[in-house]
């Protein structure tokens, strides 16, 4: 029953996606769906990109407060005093750096000049902000030397204290196996005594693994997960928050996330989607969408009939020699075709025999007419 805080990142993420903006009133209502939801820390937006972005954020702080929201919300920026002072400027309390040296640019200055300009970074917000919540994502942990990695968590746990160390496959090439190792062996630093910094994990989806990831990463000791509304971000997205969400309570996690509110998180996904297609023409929400498509409803062979996942009221049967009996009770029963129990299955096997002989699916006026 490890507590485990969600990191929506959809509002700032979602502006990676291609060709897609969100604009004041959309990043609003997102918020909306988030605190709704019950989703913990909502990520709004890149404060040092551009002026209108501090004004949107100033503006969401505002009216979260005048509307009560338990939702935190939170900036990203560089980790750099220059970049903080823009965020400082929103009004928020919750800061996410990130920095990602390259090894090239540490073989030219020493993970010491690294360090110092850290510290300065987050000693700076402290002496401006009264207990700020500190997150800081630094490099990728797909790529980056196993040593340099430890002695940067180190670092950021043991003598800076941030609130939460993000650890990012920011390519998107791990598998879910590579992803528990790495997270492992950074979560054994937090786990002493007396340490206080979380572990975060953020996931590409390069390789469709993200979401796969993100709850790997929390069995391995991450509790606070990054994720968006169908899994929208950067090239191919990152994690996706309900599947996330709901497989992590399935398996004893707590969260405060309402994976059972499966209209809301309808309407949540609906709406991105809509704001998508109009700004690009595509449609993120589709019939192969995992829960949310209609493809997870949809019934063939018997023996997979009971998916937990499918919406049961509106689940939608194809006939063909594959089915069974319970799979064409259902299908008899969901069009209101009347037949007598005692010819189920020779209406079974004559079913299966017009699938053969048309080399298709048996359409419903066929099925009538046997059942007849």
């Amino acid at each position: 029953m490890r507590k485990i805080i969600v990191f929506d990142q959809t509002i700032r993420e979602g502006m990676q996606y291609r060709g897609l903006m969100f604009s004041y009133a959309e990043r609003l209502k997102i918020m909306e769906f988030q605190q709704a939801l019950g989703v913990d820390i909502s990520q709004v937006g890149y404060p040092p990109a551009h002026e209108s972005e501090i004004l949107h954020i100033k503006k969401l702080c505002s009216e979260a407060a005048r509307r009560n929201y338990n939702i935190r919300i939170s900036g990203l920026c560089r980790a750099l005093v220059k970049d903080v002072r823009w965020m400082i400027e929103t009004g928020l309390n919750d800061f996410s750096l990130h920095t990602s040296p390259s090894s090239e640019m540490l073989s030219r200055q020493s993970i010491e000049t690294l360090f110092e300009s850290l510290k300065e970074t987050v000693l700076f917000i402290r002496s401006k902000i009264e207990k700020p919540n500190i997150e800081v994502s630094i490099l990728d942990i797909g790529k980056t030397d196993i040593e340099l990695l430890k002695k940067c968590a180190d670092f950021l746990i043991n003598n800076l204290k941030i609130n939460i160390l993000s650890l990012p496959d920011t390519s998107g090439l791990m598998a879910p196996n590579q992803v528990y190792e790495r997270v492992e062996l950074i979560s054994r630093l937090c786990c002493a005594k007396g340490k206080s910094t979380q572990l975060g994990i953020h996931c590409h989806n390069d390789l469709g693994m993200a979401t796969a990831n993100t709850v790997m990463g929390v069995l391995a000791g991450a509790s606070v997960i990054e994720v968006s509304a169908l899994g929208i971000g950067e090239r191919n997205g990152i994690g996706d928050i309900f599947i996330t969400g709901k497989n992590l309570k399935e398996q004893g996690f707590h969260l405060n996330l309402k994976t059972e509110q499966k209209d809301i998180f309808r309407e949540y996904y609906e709406f991105v989607d809509a704001v998508c297609y109009q700004q690009t023409g595509i449609k993120l929400l589709n019939y192969n969408t995992p829960f949310f498509g209609n493809s997870s409803k949809t019934h063939v062979a018997g023996t997979h009939g009971i998916g937990q996942f499918g919406l049961a009221a509106d689940q939608e049967f194809y006939l063909n020699v594959l089915c069974g009996k319970h799979l064409v009770e259902n299908y008899l029963k969901l069009h209101k075709i009347e037949y007598k129990k005692k010819y189920l299955q020779e209406i079974v096997d004559r079913i299966k025999n017009k699938s053969a002989s048309a080399g298709r699916c048996v359409t419903k006026e066929e099925v009538k007419v046997i059942a007849e």
